[in-house]
């Protein structure tokens, strides 16, 4: 549309010059750029550990599982009855340890949502037959609300379902410049650990 205007304003300042000399009418004024929304800060951090043991004895009847850490200490766990394939387990397999944990954040402008707390547990064994291994993943996603932001300590307050406060430093302190007081923070907190017994060599 601005371009239009400007084109039909040089017309017409052509044609009247054309007629007789007079000076050329002022431009129109610019049109101001509509500048798009800041996007809402989100963000994940994670981080993931993992740890190794052979196996050096299985025991069927007591279900004692003797196994040897990377740097040769042995300790012996006992297979709960939860444990399936216990028979699959032989000398020398590796039992692989993961634990996982990540906080995820989304803010959302107010209204979006009404602030509240939700957990989830999600658990997973391996089929009859195979090797055993399993995982356990806990989460948690707690609604808040920002109640208050400190620019200069980098910090932001955020108030909780149940009304507390907390308090937390903000690791890019560009970002508070896109939010706001009053605005809604979903975080989620997971923590997953998964074991699996492979075979050596794998």
């Amino acid at each position: 549309m601005r371009h239009t205007i400007i084109g039909l304003a040089l017309c017409a300042a052509a044609l009247t010059g054309c007629a007789e000399k007079k000076a050329a009418p002022p431009s129109p004024p610019r049109t101001p750029q509509a500048t798009a929304p800041a996007p809402l800060p989100s963000g994940n951090v994670a981080q993931t550990q993992t740890a190794t043991a052979t196996v050096q004895r299985v025991d069927l009847k007591t279900r004692h599982v003797t196994l040897k850490t990377p740097d040769g200490k042995t300790f012996t766990i006992v297979a709960g009855p939860d444990v399936r394939n216990l028979k699959q387990v032989k000398k020398g397999d590796v039992l692989r340890v993961t634990y996982k944990e990540s906080i995820a954040y989304q803010v959302n402008k107010p209204g979006s949502s009404q602030p509240g707390v939700g957990a989830s547990t999600d658990v997973s064994r391996a089929p009859l037959g195979e090797k055993p291994s399993g995982s356990v993943t806990d989460t948690v996603t707690v609604r808040a609300t920002i109640d208050g932001i400190d620019k200069t300590a980098s910090t932001v307050t955020l108030r909780g379902p149940r009304g507390n406060l907390t308090t937390i430093k903000v690791r890019d302190p560009s970002k508070l410049d896109a939010v706001q007081v009053g605005d809604i923070v979903d975080i989620t907190y997971t923590e997953a650990l998964a074991l699996a017994v492979e075979k050596a060599g794998r």
